[in-house]
């Protein structure tokens, strides 16, 4: 069984510890502070009663990027094997 990492991370003023894989711990320490700045953000923009609502935008926020990524992606794979499919309509033609 590999070596496990413990570590504590931050998030809106709470503590989380986890047991992760050393190769994740990058990633996540990147991941929280992306989370508090946008956390901060939030703050500093619109009045906030509770941490609750701040941290539900920034899941919203993460999630549309992710979505909007994948759309983007399947819109690009899609149009690749429509411009490689012209290609090998080309080479047909050419080589009858």
């Amino acid at each position: 069984m590999a070596d496990k990492l413990k570590i504590k991370l931050s998030i809106a003023d709470r503590v989380y510890p986890l047991t992760i894989d050393p190769a994740q711990e990058e990633g996540l320490r990147k991941a929280t502070k992306e989370i508090e700045a946008m956390v901060k953000q939030f703050e500093q923009s619109y009045a906030v009663r509770d941490k609750q609502d701040v941290l539900a935008m920034c899941a919203l926020q993460f999630a549309s990027k992710v979505t909007q990524k994948t759309i983007n992606e399947d819109s690009l794979s899609d149009e690749t094997a429509a411009r490689l499919q012209h290609l090998v309509t080309l080479l047909d033609e050419s080589l009858i």
